[in-house]
């Protein structure tokens, strides 16, 4: 009862943020309910200035339900798709996250940008976008306006790379009559869901294609999200080496990205599933779910942002995030070229 009265005023606050910020999300994909969500919660919270009664709710919100999210998001891979179709890109796939986090660190330190946010970018722009900071953000306890300033960037260059990399790809002589090429580099160099799916759907009508372009592109995608699980462990391990080190207690069970586990479980849970025949469609409420909290979550997070803030010091998380977007762009051409698959 207690827990009701403490969080739901909170909860419901984010619910009405995040419900129309889920149907704006869905007129416009490129964009995406998770930025909307964010946009909107920081205009809330300008007018909305005592939020003492709804705190506990919003905390809660931008925390376990985020984490929730994360787990639901298991529920979306079939390993032996991802196994069976993701094997060829999957040299690609190391080389553009592992350059993202070498570029990320390097700028970290040249620009002295904040650890947390350069931590966030890096992991965002490698791996799968909103999903790949919803589970870093917990383990490395990133705040609210770290979160929010790394979601704002990654959908910057999403926008850019949804619109500019169905020209590059034709610029630089991918092959119009397969969508093998382009599906690869859409999936590996494009960080989110919604600007995977926008890039490849352009690419399959330039060139009449079906969704054979999209397809591809959407398994890429998948094969990089379970880089989740590797980064978020070895973070956690990173970080529980700098608390032992500075003389702090440390306790596993709060370091530990539990939540993982879970994630990888659903995943494995999917994967038996559907090999003894059940339908994946039977799958796609608890998809949609877990995209609905991570909007829910992202209301949460813009109220507890300062928009003014935000703004002032943007410069250099825009700096990360262009280096990041380069690197993992020339990383991805280059493998391409290297295996013979451009």
């Amino acid at each position: 009862m207690d827990f009701i009265k403490k969080n739901v005023p909170g909860i419901g606050l984010c619910l009405l943020i995040a419900i129309p910020s889920w149907v704006l999300g869905k007129l416009f994909p490129i964009v995406g309910g998770a930025v909307i969500a964010i946009l909107l919660g920081m205009l809330v919270t300008i007018f909305f200035k005592n939020k003492s009664s709804f705190e506990a709710g919003i905390k809660f919100t931008s925390k376990k339900i985020l984490l929730w999210a994360v787990i639901l998001l298991g529920f979306g891979l079939n390993l032996n798709v991802i196994l069976k179709t993701g094997v060829q890109s999957l040299p690609i796939i190391i080389c553009t996250i592992s350059t993202s986090l070498i570029v990320a660190f390097v700028i970290h330190k040249l620009f002295n940008i904040p650890s947390k946010i350069s931590t966030l970018i890096g992991v965002g722009s490698s791996i799968c976008g909103g999903s790949a900071i919803a589970a870093t953000a917990p383990v490395i306890n990133a705040d609210d306006e770290e979160i929010a300033q790394s979601i704002s960037v990654i959908f910057f260059y999403n926008v850019l790379a949804a619109i500019l990399f169905p020209i590059l790809g034709k610029l630089i002589g991918f092959d119009t009559s397969s969508g093998e090429a382009f599906g690869i580099f859409a999936g590996t160099a494009v960080n989110d869901t919604s600007s995977v799916t926008a890039a490849a759907a352009t690419w399959d009508s330039m060139w009449n294609l079906g969704n054979s372009t999209l397809d591809k592109a959407v398994t890429v995608k998948l094969t990089r999200t379970l880089a989740i699980i590797p980064i978020t462990l070895i973070l956690a391990f990173i970080q529980t080496r700098k608390a032992t080190s500075s003389g702090q207690k440390v306790s596993i069970a709060k370091i530990f990205p539990f939540f993982i586990i879970y994630f990888v479980l659903a995943s494995i849970i999917t994967t038996i599933c559907i090999s003894l025949g059940l339908s994946p469609e039977i799958f796609t409420p608890m998809k949609i779910l877990s995209k609905f909290f991570i909007v829910t979550a992202m209301a949460a997070i813009g109220l507890n942002t300062d928009i003014v803030k935000l703004i002032k010091t943007g410069g250099k998380p825009l700096i990360i995030g262009a280096c990041c977007w380069f690197g993992i762009t020339a990383m991805c051409l280059l493998m391409q070229k290297l295996l013979g698959i451009w």
